[in-house]
């Protein structure tokens, strides 16, 4: 769960923007949950853009409209019906959590072979699961996909997430690699399998 402060508000058109005080880790889509702003803007709600200019209200289409003259960082735009409320300063809370649940701990298992786990191995299992679900949700989210959290979008990563759990459980008790006689005393530049970021899509370029 991550919380970000409210530093302002605005209400225009029936759609609600909330500007906060730093950059949030949130994808169009996701459910936030609004406290201590106001009865008007206070609530669980959808994002439906994440704006970087003013918003200057609906066109007779229906499509949002910005003014590219004036940069706002760091807002949220949700739907909300009401009387429109005009900039202002304000407080409050948004809160979001954002649990990925990709592959589980019986997957990695499958992908690593090792038959029916022990319990300390199961629970470790569990928390290799749970780390490459919510970082290959978040890799792919910082190029550009918008995937449910819990809903794997493809075979492509789901296998791609759970090789990077199996990569996790192999790296049990070393601080940089597998287990080798290979290269001792020097210790290899680390860096995401190739394979693994092919798998997830990762690699592709950024786009405006």
């Amino acid at each position: 769960m991550a919380s970000y402060t409210v530093t302002h508000k605005q209400l225009t058109d029936n759609y609600a923007v909330l500007q906060l005080l730093t950059e949030a880790e949130i994808e169009v889509g996701a459910s936030v949950v609004i406290t201590g702003v106001d009865a008007t803007f206070n609530g669980t709600f959808t994002v439906y853009a994440l704006p970087q200019y003013a918003f200057m209200g609906v066109d007779d289409e229906g499509d949002l409209l910005f003014d590219p003259a004036v940069s706002i960082p760091n807002q949220v735009l949700y739907a909300k019906t009401a009387s429109d409320v005009a900039r202002t300063a304000s407080s409050g809370t948004l809160t979001i959590t954002q649990v990925c649940t990709w592959v589980t701990a019986a997957n990695v298992e499958d992908w690593l072979g090792i038959g029916t786990a022990t319990a300390g191995d199961a629970a470790f299992l569990t928390v290799c699961a749970a780390a490459a679900s919510q970082f290959a949700w978040r890799r792919r989210m910082e190029s550009g996909y918008v995937d449910s959290l819990t809903t794997v979008p493809s075979q492509d990563v789901f296998l791609g997430t759970q090789m990077l759990g199996g990569s996790y459980y192999r790296q049990r008790g070393s601080i940089d690699q597998f287990s080798s006689f290979q290269n001792m005393g020097t210790v290899p530049v680390m860096g995401l399998n190739g394979m693994v970021r092919q798998l997830l899509g990762i690699d592709r370029p950024q786009v405006a």
